[in-house]
Formats: C-alpha cells, sequence, structure tokens
C-alpha cells in the first residue's frame, strides 16, 4: 500500500522513534498528524519537515492519558486534515527505574498506567469512532516491545512489563472485534534501542545504561521507523500482525551475545 496522500496520526511524535517515525513518513509521500505534550518541540519537529516536503502537516499538544482532550484533538485534527488512514500508537513512559516495585511512588505508577495503557485505548477509541469505522478501512499499528512478551531480567521494569504485556493483549482482542471490517491492527515490538527513553528507563544511571549496550551495537530510531515504514507499505490484503526489531545480539531479554562487537 502506497502512503502517498494517507493521513497518519502519529503519538509521542517530538522525539526519539516518534520523530524517527515522523520523518520516514514523510519521506514516504504521507501527510501527519502530529501529538505529543510538547507543542514547543512539535512546532520546530514540523518546521523541519515541511522544510524538505510538501505534505501536509499539523500537530496537536495532547495528553493521550485525558480521554476529552483525545476526542477533541482528533475531531479537529480530521475537520482540518481529512479522515485518519493509519494511527501509530507511540507516546509511552518509564518512571521509577530501576527502582523494584514496592519502591515507586504510586503517582509514578498511576502515570505510567494513564499514558500507557489508557493512552493506546483513547487514542483508538477516538479514531475508531470519529473516523476508520464510518469507511471500515485503515490500520491501527501499536507500538509495543518485546518486554511485553518476556519479562526482564533487571529492576524497576514490573510496571512497565506489564503495560507492554496489556498493549499486546488490547492489540490482539482489539484485531478480533474488528473482524468484518478492512481495519489492520498491528504490533510492532522495538528491543534495545539507543534513546533518550532508555536513559529515563534506568533513572539517567550511566553504569546501567552502558550495561544495556555493553559489546554490542543497539538499535537506533530510525531502524524502528524503517520497519513502520515497512509494515504500512504492505497491500490491504496482507498483514504484518507482529514484528519484533532487536539488535542481532539480542537473543531474548535475558541472552545478549556481549562478543558481538569483538567479531566484527
Amino acid at each position: 500500500m502506497s502512503l502517498q496522500g494517507k493521513v497518519v496520526l502519529l503519538t509521542g511524535a517530538s522525539m526519539g522513534i516518534g520523530e524517527a517515525i515522523a520523518s520516514s513518513l514523510i519521506e514516504a509521500g504521507a501527510n501527519l498528524i502530529l501529538f505529543s505534550r510538547s507543542e514547543d518541540k512539535l512546532s520546530n519537529l514540523k518546521e523541519k519537515l515541511s522544510a524538505s516536503s510538501t505534505s501536509k502537516i499539523t500537530y496537536g499538544a495532547v495528553d493521550v492519558s485525558d480521554y476529552h482532550s483525545v476526542e477533541a484533538a482528533v475531531s479537529s485534527a480530521i475537520e482540518e486534515m481529512g479522515e485518519i488512514d493509519i494511527l501509530i500508537n507511540n507516546a509511552g513512559l518509564a518512571l521509577g527505574a530501576p527502582r523494584p516495585f514496592p519502591e515507586l511512588k504510586i503517582p509514578d505508577i498511576i502515570t505510567m498506567n494513564n499514558t500507557n495503557i489508557n493512552g493506546y485505548m483513547f487514542m483508538a477509541h477516538a479514531v475508531l469512532n470519529h473516523s476508520m469505522l464510518k469507511r471500515k478501512q485503515g490500520t491501527i499499528l501499536n507500538i509495543t516491545s518485546v518486554t511485553g512478551l518476556e519479562v526482564p531480567p533487571f529492576p524497576g521494569e514490573a510496571v512497565y512489563h506489564a503495560n507492554k504485556a496489556c498493549q499486546e493483549a488490547f492489540t490482539n482482542a482489539l484485531r478480533n472485534e474488528l473482524c468484518g471490517t478492512d481495519i489492520r491492527v498491528l504490533a510492532l515490538r522495538p528491543g534495545c534501542v539507543a534513546t533518550n527513553f532508555h536513559s529515563l528507563r534506568v533513572g539517567h544511571d550511566r553504569e546501567m545504561y552502558e550495561g544495556f549496550f555493553e559489546g554490542y551495537e543497539p538499535l537506533v530510531a530510525p531502524d524502528i521507523a524503517q520497519g513502520v515504514v515497512y509494515m504500512l507499505q504492505q497491500p490491504v490484503n496482507l498483514s504484518v500482525k507482529a514484528m519484533d526489531i532487536v539488535p542481532s545480539a539480542q537473543r531474548s531479554l535475558n541472552v545478549f551475545d556481549r562478543k558481538w562487537n569483538e567479531r566484527r
């Protein structure tokens, strides 16, 4: 499926993987609706993307954990850009690591649950009801994580792991419930990616952060963006239902080939 002229709503768009996805979608000719919490970063990103493209781009500072804000922003974006062809749920956060679960602050637990679970559901609910279900077509791509399938071997991941497992379950159930439509529901699971997000997950503990990547090269955000475009460009009768993108040295969450770089 060509992305030329398609309207794509992307959450968590202002930095890291989201910014890389936005850049790749622009290269593929898509029109973009960009949501994140930072209006300044979104403004700068729109200016950067518009400099090299004639695609239509709009943006909004949206708290995905607030359904009323999500619904209003989606409705407004549709009025400006037209019907939404693709939703990419990418917004997410991890707080409190590497502290174990009993030491986490309750507000941090609530914030993670609201963003990582409610945010995905609220966005899908609004986009389906305001756009996709009227035409019974579209694509929802949820950026989940390999941590949704395997328990991380390091502390501070209980809530994040549970959030990602919930995203996987939601993706699978929603795909079933939309049987009878041409709406595809997909999941992309990144492995270890060198972004500020991973730094936040370990509480800016530099030693622990570097330990993630000892002995091999991690992914970078454009690797994930390339996978997103690949999944979306498949013909509508073909679904890459789920795809893991990990460094080859990341054999699982518990097994890393720390000698990978030595052999290169």
